[in-house]
């Protein structure tokens, strides 16, 4: 191979994609340059390692909150809801201690003042009644027990409610039970 076709080739490794040539990259002392481009690109490559472990362990540590939350939340998710209740719990109690010296009528206050007490514990909670009579029967929150025919009620309606529903905040707890109106056969 002649000079002129050693150096050809030499400068086609260079430029060829791809390929990499120690010589065309070594950078040499004499050349002040680029080993300042050299030791800034390591600097930067440094500083980018550290950020990049930083935002690693923020990451992990985010993880391990969310974690800790979510196991608080499931815990004590119901502690509101669970301190309402004790009160309606206080007013049974109290109801069956006075239930053996008390009258009809103070019986019946006590239970009224402690339905009172529930349906607030429900209300702070969303915690909201189906109690559909005389609407339109709806499978997606009402139970039909039976059909009953009825000449005054409209075919297909809620004739009677057997059993209350209940919804927390629009998602269905209980489906209402109900007896469905029917036209009169015959």
């Amino acid at each position: 191979m002649t000079n002129r076709a050693h150096k050809d080739a030499e400068r086609d490794a260079r430029e060829t994609p791809g390929e990499f040539d120690p010589e065309a990259t070594a950078v040499l002392p004499e050349q002040g340059e680029p080993a300042k481009a050299l030791t800034d690109a390591q600097a930067k490559a440094e500083e980018n390692w550290n950020s990049y472990l930083r935002a690693v362990a923020e990451l992990e540590n985010y993880r391990k909150r969310v974690a800790r939350d979510l196991e608080n939340a499931h815990k004590f998710g119901l502690e509101k809801f669970a301190a309402d209740l004790l009160d309606v719990r206080d007013s049974l109690e109290m109801g069956l201690e006075a239930g053996e010296k008390a009258d009809a009528r103070s019986l019946l206050a006590g239970k009224e003042a402690t339905l009172r007490l529930l349906n607030k514990a429900f209300e702070k909670q969303a915690i909201s009644e189906i109690n559909p009579i005389g609407a339109p029967f709806d499978p997606q929150l009402h139970e039909a027990m039976a059909m009953q025919d009825s000449a005054t009620a409209e075919p297909n309606t809620v004739l009677q409610v057997v059993q209350k529903g209940y919804q927390l905040n629009g998602r269905l707890l209980r489906p209402a039970r109900v007896i469905v109106a029917r036209a009169p056969s015959g």
